[in-house]
């Protein structure tokens, strides 16, 4: 097959989610063929585009381009998300147990992304198993160690992550806790606030997720390379227009 559609064949995988045995029929090739092709294409897209179009923002940049939306929080460098992509059941029974998401009530890979104030993807960590928290995928993705003193990073409520985000002298921006009681006014104000603009991750995720070959199972053929088939769709959708102007 020629090289461009080649290309064209991961793209439509990606995109589409179509199954090896259909893309063989369409492209008239064995499943082994086309497995192949995936597998070494989307190798190679991932070292390219990694570092290429999913890049850490440079806080001269985030000012530069900083949404309307995010007046109230200007020294916003990053908001982050943790979301999971249900897997096939493994066949190991210790590989069931550490993949079991109770959330989705299923086995999931489990991954902690980071967008700018656009929308853009600035970091997709490596995927970890369904039963890790959101504490221990970020403490361990290395997010923690690109926040620059000064800078805001945005969560949920759920992200138990203020005191690593104090030790780079940062701070976490997070709606407020009722503790058992009511909100104040100011505190009420201050999580609209912030849940109007924390929204742009979810939209980003939702965006990712657009490819169909995250969207229902992940086959377990697809485990060994399923970091890079993540990665390449998060920058694919870096080339789409900005969530947030």
């Amino acid at each position: 097959m020629p090289l461009f559609a080649e290309f064209l064949l991961v793209l439509v995988r990606l995109r589409l989610g179509l199954l090896v045995g259909h893309l063989a029929d369409i492209y008239s090739l064995s499943k082994g063929s086309v497995s192949k092709i995936f597998t070494t294409w989307i190798t190679m897209l991932y070292h390219v585009f990694k570092d290429i179009l999913i890049a850490w923002p440079k806080r001269q940049q985030v000012k530069r381009h900083l949404p309307k939306s995010f007046a109230k929080f200007p020294r916003t460098r990053v908001i982050i998300d943790c979301t999971e992509i249900k897997i096939q059941k493994p066949t190991g029974p210790s590989a069931q147990k550490v993949t079991w998401s109770n959330y989705k009530s299923s086995n999931t890979f489990k991954l902690l992304v980071g967008i700018s104030p656009t929308g853009a993807f600035a970091f997709v960590s490596q995927l970890w198993s369904g039963g890790a928290s959101d504490r221990h995928i970020t403490m361990k993705s290395g997010l923690i160690d690109k926040l620059e003193p000064n800078d805001d990073c945005m969560a949920d409520r759920g992200f138990n992550i203020r005191d690593l985000v104090t030790k780079r002298r940062a701070t976490l921006n997070i709606p407020p806790f009722s503790k058992g009681k009511q909100l104040s006014t100011k505190a009420c104000t201050q999580t609209q606030r912030i849940s109007a603009v924390r929204i742009h991750v979810e939209r980003a995720i939702q965006r990712l997720k657009g490819f169909k070959i995250l969207q229902g199972v992940l086959p377990i053929s697809l485990a060994s390379v399923a970091d890079q088939t993540v990665t390449v769709c998060a920058a694919l959708c870096n080339l789409m227009k900005p969530l947030v102007k």
